[in-house]
């Protein structure tokens, strides 16, 4: 019997199965309506706060719009502190908030899309750790 190289060993970790193919699992960021204030004063520094905040809030009325925080967190991330893009993100996330969610929080995983599932372990993995890191990176800011 071999030992597992390290990322073989996390890919085995992450790693589900469903049926024949191998799924792994992808972080989901924990983040607050503090987090987006933050971030509309960052992104925004010379718009209106509230106006920003107010346009953001469209999103979260309706019961089936979830995770709002998180959410308008990533059409601030897609709008990239540009005025003109923030309310077509906000009306997409209103109609699906997964795919400002997709686009912000997987960009690259959702760019390779299903063909995903054929790359070996390592680099799926690869892929997701790399669009975890981009993301928080830019959370930080």
């Amino acid at each position: 019997m071999s030992l597992l190289d390290l990322p073989d060993l996390i890919a085995l970790v992450r790693g589900w199965f469903i049926g024949s193919r191998r799924r792994f699992a992808q972080p989901v960021p924990k983040v607050t309506s503090d987090d987006v204030q933050r971030v509309v004063r960052r992104e925004f520094p010379d718009e209106p706060f509230a106006e920003i905040v107010t346009l953001l809030n469209e999103y979260g009325v309706q019961k089936w719009q979830l995770d709002t925080p998180r959410v308008q967190l990533a059409v601030l991330k897609l709008a990239q502190g540009r005025l003109e893009k923030l309310r077509p993100l906000v009306e997409n996330a209103k109609r699906d908030y997964r795919d400002v969610l997709v686009w912000a929080e997987y960009p690259t995983y959702h760019k390779i899309g299903f063909r995903v599932r054929e790359l070996p372990g390592k680099e799926q993995c690869r892929i997701i750790d790399s669009d975890w890191r981009q993301y928080e990176e830019w959370l930080r800011g």
